[in-house]
């Protein structure tokens, strides 16, 4: 039952074109996959990640037109680590961030990291960090239709940022039952890895007394974490249940299973499996290319592609 670290980390976004710019166009990800909400089949689900959509790095976006702004505050997923090869990496994307007009801090340090902060046209936070010549994960391949550099591309979630109201709430589910090692602790916050020395399976939880953030557009839905199978993801329902939350049960995603739960802050974690993965219904060429639906929706395919805007230029 050991956990893998960051499985992907999902987002709201007000309007599915300008997210799909930002995300292929600026940061340099290939949309891995164009689908819908599951369970809301009438907005998108929209997945960037790196050539073949691996676990690790994928930042996927609900489409919700009618979502506000983020009114932010306490209890929620306030900031994205994205983990990029070097220093030179840093400074490669300061220049690229100017020319482009991203709005950015300049190269300083976070959590003892060589850090650029930015945030996206909807004004989600998010930080690029220097891996410094550490392990870069094995599965990770490199965009090649990006005009990003594979030397400087970005290859996995890093250091995910929580703010609530009570640090402890937190930091116990993460440390007692999902196996966290606390690894830096201050008054006001408590840096964890699940992995020793990996920045791909690190959360900083703060603690701040403020109103409960409202999501809006470039606000963090939830994090994923990732597990091996479907077995694994029973044994973590039992487990979770005896330390007394309610979890949805196992989901099937179709791409992957899923089990979602909220700790006592009110933050939602998913524990995600590896498997199948993307091209459970598509060919690594075409990933992210048409509208994939898992068997369920099928039917109702012509329906949902009606309420659905066109994301590409050719459609």
């Amino acid at each position: 039952m050991d956990m893998k670290g960051h499985h992907h980390i999902s987002m709201l976004t007000k309007n599915g074109k300008k997210n799909n710019h930002f995300y292929q166009n600026i940061l340099g990800l290939r949309r891995v996959k164009k689908t819908v909400n599951q369970d809301e089949p009438s907005m998108y689900h929209l997945f960037y990640g790196d050539e073949i959509g691996s676990p690790g790095l994928d930042l996927t976006f609900f489409e919700m037109p009618v979502a506000g702004r983020t009114m932010r505050g306490t209890n929620a997923i306030t900031q994205i680590g994205l983990l990029v090869p070097s220093y030179e990496s840093l400074q490669y994307w300061k220049v690229r961030f100017e020319e482009l007009e991203v709005k950015h801090s300049d190269i300083t340090t976070y959590m003892g990291q060589d850090a650029l902060f930015f945030e996206d046209h909807e004004d989600l936070r998010l930080v690029l960090l220097n891996n410094n010549g550490a392990r870069i994960p094995e599965t990770w391949q490199p965009v090649t239709s990006s005009a990003v550099p594979a030397e400087h591309q970005i290859f996995a979630l890093g250091t995910i940022e929580m703010t609530v109201r009570y640090l402890n709430q937190t930091v116990n589910l993460l440390k007692d039952v999902f196996g966290f090692t606390v690894i830096e602790k201050e008054d006001t916050f408590v840096r964890l890895q699940l992995i020793k020395g990996e920045r791909t399976s690190e959360i900083v939880v703060k603690e701040l007394d403020a109103p409960r953030e409202r999501h809006g557009r470039g606000s963090i839905h939830h994090l994923a974490l990732r597990v091996e199978d479907q077995a694994e993801l029973e044994m973590w329902n039992e487990k979770l249940s005896d330390y007394g939350l309610q979890t949805s049960g196992v989901i099937d995603r179709f791409y992957f299973k899923s089990l979602y739960v909220r700790d006592k802050n009110g933050i939602l974690f998913e524990l995600a499996t590896d498997g199948p993965g993307f091209t459970a219904d598509s060919t690594v060429e075409e990933l992210g290319q048409k509208l994939d639906l898992p068997p369920f929706l099928e039917d109702e395919r012509e329906m949902i592609e009606a309420k659905l805007e066109p994301l590409d230029e050719k459609e």
